[in-house]
């Protein structure tokens, strides 16, 4: 018996689109965000002066992250536009990693930022989880 012989049934949930790759780029993403805590504990010392070589992979490491989310919108609008939520989530994290990195490059001149910029580093690492979960559950 298929759901049109009874008018009853409630009709057949439509599956959920899931997409790998995105689920890789949040995954490399968020393995980026744990690194950056890493190398930030390489040069941040308290009332010494920044190693500049660890300063520069700190660099680098969020222009990476940067770069795997931008990418991780694109895949999101273009494989999962049906999956609102995803999709909002993934603008929501480009737009925080945006402003971490400007948070991030005041601190030399105004410490108090970071403030700020650590505990937005410990919900970006959040935000993977939940973009992850999000994208991998079905409906």
């Amino acid at each position: 018996m298929t759901s049109t012989d009874n008018p009853s049934a409630p009709p057949a949930a439509p599956a959920r689109v899931r997409s790998p790759l995105f689920s890789s780029l949040i995954g490399l993403a968020g393995l980026g965000i744990l690194l950056q805590g890493v190398w930030a504990g390489l040069f941040i010392r308290e009332g010494e002066k920044f190693h500049d070589n660890w300063v520069t992979v700190h660099s680098v490491g969020a222009t990476v992250v940067d770069v795997l989310a931008l990418i991780a919108v694109i895949v999101a609008f273009l494989q999962l536009r049906a999956r609102r939520d995803v999709v909002v989530g993934t603008l929501v994290f480009l737009v925080l990693l945006i402003l971490e990195g400007v948070f991030g490059g005041l601190i030399s001149n105004h410490p108090d930022m970071q403030v700020v910029h650590f505990p937005l580093a410990l919900l970006l690492m959040g935000m993977t989880a939940w973009l992850s979960l999000r994208a991998s559950r079905r409906g």
